[in-house]
């Protein structure tokens, strides 16, 4: 007995759905113009053979399975906007958009992209399927087209059950995270899952993404670049988030416009935070007003369509001048982040960026009266008051994810050694909340953070973000230039 037909059959199709008649089905695949001629390949594509031969080294004769991940339900059957993968995007060269419920398997001689390519518009599937068909989310590539972007051999993503399962095939290690139908394929076909060793997958993926290649920083700086124009904008507008309340949000809404317009997207939820808002570390809820004589928090990054995204904080007077409490505490912010960035140099240890920050930070609390100990004592390891009004790290990686390399192990990452190609933020700030009764009543309801990105050189470092004013006098400067004051 044949099933029944899906376009016809009530109980096959979506609620919002109603059966096909055969009239449509024989006229929906006439009168279309061809497809257009193979693309050309994606510049990653230049690289990412590079990638995949040194992470081949690192488990020899094995597959390594490295899915893209399926769409993510944002509410009922929406799903959210489709993101890869970091790990599969670095290996493929595959960003905006492409390509869910992929397979990146990199075996000991060759690797293969698994996806599901487009059917032939005679195909119920071209008209039916909300997933994959072309009707609802446009043309997708073929297996050839996909081909030719990536520069891999590509096949239907139905062949990968059995290719992985074929007679004498390498041991398999999986992304675990990534795809929890790939994680369960494989455990089965493995007899079992093997965390230990798919957790050293998960690490070396991570690991290897620390010393970025001339691609990357490439795109790093188109990042940073994309960014600057959204705090322009964003500083442009700054009397209007005023004027109409819920100031945060506008700003919010300004920065994402020119991210999806210069770019895939944020590279992360932005951070709006005027006032007293600026003391909850990460205020994504964005929903108060802006007043002149407050401060702006904006922390925001623009995330290119190759993925790499920037990471960039200014606390800016909304009014356009700093008050003199204000600007005590930014100074005593900058100074700090100078001196991390002064320690961020090839041979230094992550830490030392750490490290070098706090202490400023330290001599400022202790010069206002906060500590209960000397500013020593308050950074040594029995200490740590300081914490009250810095609770965060001074500098992460940076790169295809915000956080980058965060699998990375202890002593490659905190404890590892810095190296040129490496991107890192330094991003210091001190934090009094209205509600600190220890905080110097002058400073309560200040917030204070600054964050810039540096890329590590052979002599010492560079400031990808240099175009992000840092002195108050030349923000203030800024901002009156921008809005033309």
């Amino acid at each position: 007995m044949t099933s029944a037909d899906p376009t016809t059959d009530p109980q096959k199709l979506p609620n919002r759905m109603t059966p096909f008649s055969e009239a449509f089905k024989e006229f929906i695949p006439q009168g279309w113009a061809d497809y257009p001629p193979a693309p050309a390949p994606l510049p990653a594509s230049a690289w990412t053979e590079a990638r995949r031969a040194k992470l081949r080294e690192l488990f020899p004769g094995e597959a390594l399975v490295l899915p893209a991940g399926p769409y993510r339900v944002r509410s009922n059957d929406c799903d959210y906007r489709f993101r890869p993968h970091s790990a599969f995007a670095h290996l493929s060269g595959l960003g905006t958009d492409l390509e869910p419920d992929a397979v990146l398997v990199i075996g000991p001689d060759d690797t293969v992209l698994y996806f599901h390519p487009r059917v032939p518009r005679t195909d119920p599937e071209f008209y039916t399927s909300s997933r994959y068909g072309e009707m609802w989310v446009g043309t997708r590539p073929s297996l050839d087209e996909m081909a030719a972007l990536t520069q891999l051999d590509c096949r239907p993503i139905e062949a990968l059950k059995a290719d992985l399962a074929r007679v004498g095939a390498p041991p398999l290690r999986v992304l675990r995270d990534a795809d929890p139908a790939v994680t369960a394929l494989v455990d089965v076909l493995r007899d079992g899952p093997a965390e230990d060793k798919d957790r050293e997958l998960a690490v070396a993926v991570s690991e290897m993404r620390l010393v970025k290649d001339a691609f990357e920083v490439a795109q790093m700086e188109a990042a940073v670049a994309a960014t600057k124009v959204g705090f322009d904008a964003v500083i442009a507008d700054l009397p209007e988030a005023v004027r109409r309340g819920r100031g945060e949000r506008w700003v919010e809404g300004i920065f994402g416009l020119h991210a999806r317009h210069l770019g895939n997207a944020v590279g992360y939820d932005t951070i709006a935070a005027g006032g007293d808002h600026a003391n909850t570390l990460h205020w994504i809820r964005n929903d108060g007003d802006l007043k002149p004589g407050d401060l702006l928090l904006l922390d925001a990054g623009v995330e290119v369509d190759t993925l790499y995204t920037a990471d960039v904080t200014r606390t800016l007077p909304v009014g356009g001048r700093f008050s003199p409490a204000q600007r005590e505490v930014y100074l005593a912010v900058l100074e700090a982040q100078q001196a991390g960035i002064d320690a961020a140099r090839p041979g230094a240890t992550h830490k030392d960026i750490h490290q070098a920050a706090i202490r400023v930070v330290a001599r400022h609390l202790e010069e206002w009266g906060c500590l209960p100990v000397s500013a020593e004592e308050a950074v040594g390891e029995d200490g740590g008051q300081f914490r009250r009004w810095m609770v965060h790290g001074t500098s992460h990686h940076l790169g295809i994810d915000v956080h980058d390399c965060a699998q990375a192990r202890n002593e490659h990452y905190r404890e590892g050694t810095l190296e040129p190609g490496m991107i890192v933020t330094v991003e210091p700030g001190i934090y009094f909340k209205a509600t600190d009764e220890l905080a110097p009543e002058r400073f309560r309801g200040i917030g204070v953070r600054i964050e810039d990105d540096v890329l590590i050189t052979e002599s010492g470092n560079r400031l990808l973000t240099a175009a992000f004013p840092r002195d108050p006098d030349a923000v203030e400067a800024w901002i009156a230039a921008v809005q033309g004051a």
